[in-house]
């Protein structure tokens, strides 16, 4: 199962998992191929992130085929679509990403010309798939009905602690998968004592719970990671499973919580 995929409304699919690498800037290229050793087939970034040439480093060092390797890139809110897409392929020395999102709504507005943009980059073929990061399910409607087309990802920060039954319902609608960044909570709620008691029942840790969370969901976690051995144990996920009760524990966990201080999509 560790190679499963979860598929896409356009007919491609994505690995049900993948690595994170907002500020993966000590030994990128090490961790990239170190991940992508073990069985990791995703890669998420952004320019912002500091991590995309390291990326491409460990992309090459690997020896892994482009064609299965899953590549996320995203453009920033101010950019010019076509040349940020062009500049972060650029810098990850790859000749298209598997799938680019609007990394968040601009002020006031749901970002149709960055949308449109896009779809162009996707037409021109540096892009194979296109959708957004910080969007609440009314902008996500918003854009649909500007430019006729839904993303077909929404990227969100998504815990057990921080989630949203109304943006899953909504974007299960309209086959809009979600995925999940800062799925660890930034290591800062790991210490739950509710946690630990069902990570302590399965003999694993609070960060694999969390990550079984979001896979039996149907949501796609991002787990960042540096060191080996936790780049590892994010992905020794798939030989066990949480229960139909522990499922709702973990659901009954949801305060809103947020390691940025509030939910984008709330």
């Amino acid at each position: 199962m560790s190679h499963s995929t979860i598929a896409l409304r356009t007919g491609r699919r994505l690995p049900c998992l993948g690595l994170g690498t907002w500020k993966l800037t000590n030994d990128t290229a090490g961790a990239v191929e170190e991940a992508l050793r073990i069985g990791y087939r995703m890669i998420d970034t952004a320019v912002d992130y500091g991590s995309q040439s390291g990326i491409g480093e460990g992309l090459r060092r690997s020896g892994a085929p482009r064609d299965d390797i899953f590549i996320v890139t995203k453009i920033e809110e101010d950019d010019v679509p076509l040349d940020a897409v062009r500049r972060d392929l650029d810098e990850l020395g790859l000749d298209h990403a598997d799938l680019t999102l609007i990394h968040r709504p601009p002020p006031g507005g749901a970002g149709e010309a960055l949308w449109e943009g896009l779809i162009l980059a996707r037409e021109s073929g540096l892009v194979r798939d296109i959708g957004v990061s910080n969007y609440t399910a009314g902008l996500v409607d918003e854009l649909t009905v500007a430019l006729g087309e839904a993303p077909v990802v929404n990227q969100v920060e998504w815990s057990p602690f921080g989630h949203s039954d109304h943006l899953q319902a909504h974007h299960q609608d309209r086959d809009i998968v979600l995925m999940a960044y800062s799925p660890l909570t930034r290591a800062e709620r790991l210490g739950d004592a509710q946690l630990g008691q069902i990570a302590g029942r399965h003999g694993r840790t609070p960060a694999q719970v969390m990550i079984r969370w979001n896979l039996q969901r149907g949501t796609v976690p991002l787990p960042k990671a540096n060191a080996a051995r936790h780049i590892q144990e994010n992905f020794a996920v798939f030989d066990f499973e949480l229960s139909e009760d522990e499922m709702r524990r973990l659901d009954d966990m949801n305060e809103a919580w947020s390691a940025l201080g509030s939910l984008a999509y709330q």
